[in-house]
């Protein structure tokens, strides 16, 4: 059988700071986040599959991704851990606001490539990541392909 692609799409709220940038991206601010998931694979062909004929249930892709990005990343806070931020991020955490302290930048290209990771890594054998594309804005948006990487 052929391969063939789905995508599910994804929408969250996220804040951010970028440490050390020299534009406006450097105060703290937010984005209402697009993500758009395709995965690639054979449609399932056994007939006493309860899934007969798909890649993958959606509902099964939108747990992995809802577990894996939009649960913690939504209506948080992300800085990079190294940031001069900490003592304002540790504010918020003690206040009760939910701060991701990333490893990276958190800039929309770090963050697709964060993103694919923890995706592939909860993916069944059969199933590949074929590409994110995580949108920041109606006009601006990274792209993380398989083939690329």
């Amino acid at each position: 059988m052929s391969n063939i692609r789905i995508t599910k799409q994804f929408t969250f709220e996220t804040g951010h700071a970028l440490f050390g940038y020299d534009g406006k991206c450097r105060n703290v601010h937010g984005h209402s986040y697009k993500l758009s998931v395709t995965v690639i694979g054979s449609p399932i062909t056994d007939t006493s599959n309860v899934k007969l004929g798909m890649v993958i249930d959606f509902g099964d892709l939108k747990k992995i991704v809802k577990e894996e990005v939009v649960n913690p990343f939504d209506h948080a806070t992300v800085f990079n851990k190294n940031t001069p931020h900490i003592e304002l991020a540790e504010e918020l955490m003690e206040r009760g606001h939910k701060v991701i302290l990333a490893d990276y930048q958190p800039t929309s290209e770090n963050m697709v490539v964060d993103f694919a990771a923890k995706i592939r890594a909860r993916l069944p054998e059969n199933i590949q990541l074929h590409s994110l594309k995580l949108r920041e804005t109606e006009t601006a948006f990274a792209e993380w392909h398989a083939a690329d990487n």
